[in-house]
């Protein structure tokens, strides 16, 4: 069943960041950040269950190299999410349609599921301890609610945005790529060349460049360029 804002700030506001990354994410290269999502079973409180029990579900997430895009980009953003979508709108009514101007796409890979006879606070101390140790600076560790954890990780990884998007505008800035080119931002302009590019090489779908084109609303502008890619080929 989807879950209503509410109930998205409800999760969000339950979370905790335990320990979180000890670098942000890279501006032009993509970052994949470990995780350890600590949870109290949903099972909990019912007659024969124990009372010191957590779930820990560990995996990774790939944050791509960030992008400048539209608003409508916003939807898109978590793959891999029961809930991303739901998030996402959520984000979209609590910062505004407008906000973040840099947009990053995550894909999230779960791995390992246990259950570990011990209380959830302590687990979370301990592995975070461990990781310390480990000198693990891509990795996080979440106290999240265990029904939605993916909603706790997604709050995780756009808290992690947060921190990293000053310091990547400023960084596109120095390059000129935040400036606009007839009405789109250079650096979309860019990317879309390196498609085109990509997709005449062969190394790239040219289905993916047409919803490019098609999210931007500059079809029409690349058309004749886009059909010399199939006439080429002939």
């Amino acid at each position: 069943m989807p879950l209503n804002p509410e109930e998205i700030r409800r999760i969000v506001e339950g979370t905790q960041i335990v320990r979180p990354p000890k670098q942000l994410l890279a501006t032009f290269g993509t970052t994949v950040v470990q995780y350890f999502v600590v949870t109290e079973p949903s099972y909990a409180g019912l007659p024969g269950a124990s009372e010191d029990e957590a779930v820990v579900r560990s995996g990774k997430v790939t944050a791509q190299r960030p992008q400048i895009v539209t608003p409508y980009y916003l939807l898109n953003l978590f793959r891999g999410f029961d809930h991303g979508q739901e998030f996402a709108r959520y984000l979209n009514e609590r910062y505004g349609s407008d906000s973040p101007g840099l947009m990053y796409r995550y894909e999230q890979e779960a791995g390992d599921t246990e259950v570990v006879s011990e209380a959830p606070e302590m687990v979370a101390k301990r592995i975070a301890g461990r990781l310390d140790k480990e000198g693990a600076h891509l990795a996080a560790v979440i106290r999240g609610i265990d029904q939605y954890w993916d909603v706790s990780l997604a709050h995780f990884i756009y808290g992690l945005t947060a921190g990293s998007a000053l310091g990547h505008a400023a960084e596109m800035a120095q390059r000129g790529l935040l400036e606009q080119e007839r009405g789109i931002p250079r650096a979309a302009r860019e990317r879309i060349d390196g498609m085109f590019n990509a997709v005449a090489r062969g190394e790239a779908d040219a289905t993916e460049l047409k919803t490019e084109l098609d999210r931007w609303g500059i079809f029409d502008e690349y058309e004749d360029r886009f059909l010399n890619l199939f006439r080429q080929r002939r």
